[in-house]
């Protein structure tokens, strides 16, 4: 696998072991809000786009949506390293980016600018820069273009597509919200309810109980950050996951609970909405990322301040 154009390390943080970290990638528009510049990149293309970068390259750009989400898994890494300097089962955070290396300074300066602890830049000038993903053993991609992610997702790598929005800032710890069906599980029981209705889905979950559903496009990358949440106790862990689902707790509560359980995947707390509006929870809840499949959801999200990523 060839490497990227340009790969910038970033020698003022301390490089991660693929095999063992959990590597997440996020585009530059993912992470920063880059929404004037890429209109001026899409009117009046790369030149005057990597013209108009390096005359600010030393003027910060605003924080993204997956802004605050990298900040809170920072404050992860360093709770766990104060447990246990040794440990090597971290988050590591890369940037991969479609700029040219010359307009990829202003990137650079403004991760330093926030202290974000990015540990490498691969400017990449490939039409489908997601062939990187695999040999940087990335475990999540995050980015605000869709092609992007349904290549990812094609490839076998759990990604989102992340929405530009005015996002608050939160506090610690890391909070992260899972949709069920066709997120952290498959779409088998959504397929079974376009099919059959709601009847016909709810008998459906009754008949399959005892097996567990299938994996969704999210399952691995939930695993990782479970397996990094049991190195923790209930209180004062610096990770906390969610679902919060539309299925019904009465009727199809039951077989994701089961699920749940029989991969190994703890989570901290599962709210049943049946049909209901997610936005007043996720109000209450405050995630730094919240994952769903409708996009109904994600723009109720969106409408009360939580960044979210939808999973195509």
């Amino acid at each position: 696998m060839a490497e990227p154009e340009s790969t910038v390390i970033n020698t003022n943080v301390e490089q991660k072991d693929p095999s063992t970290a959990l590597v997440i990638a996020v585009t530059t528009r993912a992470i920063f809000n880059l929404e004037e510049e890429h209109r001026l990149y899409l009117e009046k293309g790369k030149e005057e786009y990597t013209r108009h970068q390096q005359a600010n390259q030393d003027k910060p750009l605003p924080p993204g949506t997956a802004f605050a989400f990298i900040q809170a898994v920072q404050y992860v890494n360093k709770k766990i390293l104060e447990s246990n300097p040794a440990e090597r089962d971290l988050f590591d955070i890369l940037v991969l980016s479609n700029n040219s290396p010359e307009s990829g300074v202003r990137i650079i300066n403004s991760a330093k600018h926030y202290g974000l602890e990015i540990s490498k830049f691969c400017f990449v000038s490939d039409e489908d820069s997601t062939q990187y993903l695999k040999s940087h053993g990335v475990k999540l991609f995050l980015s605000a273009d869709r092609t992007d992610v349904c290549n990812a997702l094609r490839r076998g790598v759990s990604a989102a597509l992340v929405f530009q929005q005015e996002v608050q800032a939160h506090s610690t710890p890391l909070r992260v919200v899972f949709d069920g069906d066709a997120v952290l599980f498959s779409d088998e029981t959504d397929q079974v309810f376009q099919e059959q209705g709601l009847e016909g889905a709810v008998q459906y979950e009754r008949a399959m109980e005892a097996i567990p559903i299938g994996e969704g496009p999210l399952k691995a990358f939930a695993m990782h950050l479970g397996k990094m949440r049991k190195k923790f106790g209930q209180e004062g862990s610096p990770i906390r996951t969610y679902l919060v689902t539309a299925r019904s707790g009465r009727d199809m509560g039951i077989r994701a609970i089961k699920t749940l359980r029989e991969w190994g995947l703890p989570i901290d707390e599962a709210f049943f909405m049946d049909g209901a509006p997610k936005g007043p929870i996720l109000t209450q809840i405050q995630p730094h990322i919240f994952f769903d499949d409708g996009l109904h959801n994600i723009q109720g999200a969106q409408n009360v301040g939580v960044p979210s990523a939808w999973v195509p």
